[in-house]
């Protein structure tokens, strides 16, 4: 593996991942914003993929994983928020959690597209 951004882990390039493995891991990143129109398409999608192709890729395998753990965390920060609206403070809240829901995963999937193994910022990874 080539790392092309110094030491940070979050950007390392893999050149043996095929276009399939960096098509299906885009889906898997991109479906979390169609779960935004469609409730549970967002989990739906990446648990399917990822269920069936693990074994086969560790890339799949690997944001797979990722893509499940940024579900999780912006769940239940989602409703830590929704709590914290009852108190007037979390509206504030609301709108940088809606655009890092909405802009992380674009970034993952362009940097999957190049078959980079990205790591979602300021997450906690449930599944290992």
């Amino acid at each position: 593996m080539e790392n092309y951004f110094g030491s940070d882990p979050q950007y390392i390039k893999n050149k043996d991942v095929s276009t399939e493995e960096k098509n299906l891991a885009v889906i898997m990143h991109l479906s979390i914003l169609a779960g935004i129109l469609i409730p549970f398409v967002g989990l739906l999608i990446p648990v399917v993929i990822w269920a069936l192709k693990k074994n086969e890729s560790p890339y799949i395998d690997d944001q797979g994983k990722e893509v499940i753990n940024f579900i999780i965390n912006i769940f239940i920060v989602g409703i830590f928020v929704a709590i914290l609206c009852i108190i007037i403070i979390g509206f504030i809240l609301v709108v940088p959690l809606a655009l890092f829901m909405i802009i992380a995963p674009i970034v993952a999937a362009v940097k999957c597209g190049n078959g980079i193994y990205y790591k979602y910022p300021f997450i906690f990874r449930f599944i290992k």
